[in-house]
């Protein structure tokens, strides 16, 4: 049995779902007058209360009663059509020698569909955990604590691959070592990559060091 667990976030690491999700909020809020890099990079990993409750104060007025329905509603049919798997995954996700698991702050249908457009589903099968399902969300550690649990791991032998700053924090209160995914940065330390197929590489020599 291998000795460690690679723990995949979801949205804007596996597939490149963040525009996407912001794309949707334009649709529906016209008032909502920002350029969407800015709310990827201001909303990338939080939680949906969270970031509805950024909105309104962006707004001045309080969201419908109906939004969170409607927002989920876009998101389903943007991703139907338009939603990816990140540059490199599929190719890396075939080369990985791991045992990993998803655990995403996204509901488990969005998670399902994501892995359904993309093609992704078989390589995690029923490996695939949401903070809806145990109510911790990112930066907590609590979604990342119960997918090591579940998949047999103590938190020591389990590294985080991720995206948002919330969700390398909640990687580190886990007690868990994190790669930290960042394509677009100008500098990288020694935990981050930008392309997914550096990740098999990584893994192998964080898997030899003592």
């Amino acid at each position: 049995m291998s000795r460690l667990l690679v723990i995949f976030d979801l949205d804007g690491t596996l597939v490149d779902s963040e525009t996407l999700c912001n794309q949707a909020f334009l649709d529906l809020l016209p008032l909502l007058n920002e350029p969407i890099e800015s709310l990827v990079d201001q909303f990338r990993g939080k939680q949906l209360s969270r970031i509805l409750h950024e909105i309104e104060q962006k707004l001045s007025s309080p969201l419908p009663a109906c939004f969170e329905q409607s927002y989920r509603q876009r998101v389903a049919e943007l991703f139907a059509t338009e939603l990816r798997a990140i540059e490199g995954v599929p190719e890396m996700l075939q080369a990985l020698t791991f045992p990993c698991c998803i655990a995403s702050s996204g509901p488990p249908e969005k998670i399902r569909q994501s892995l359904a457009v993309t093609g992704l589903a078989p390589f995690f099968g029923e490996q695939v955990f949401s903070s809806y399902l145990i109510g911790s969300w990112k930066p907590e550690p609590g979604l990342f604590l119960h997918a090591a649990s579940a998949m047999g791991f103590a938190p020591t032998n389990c590294i985080v691959v991720e995206d948002s700053p919330v969700g390398l924090q909640a990687a580190a209160a886990a007690g868990m070592r994190a790669l930290h995914y960042a394509p677009h940065s100008k500098t990288h330390s020694a935990r981050s990559f930008s392309h997914m197929s550096a990740l098999p590489t990584i893994l192998q020599a964080m898997d030899l060091a003592p």
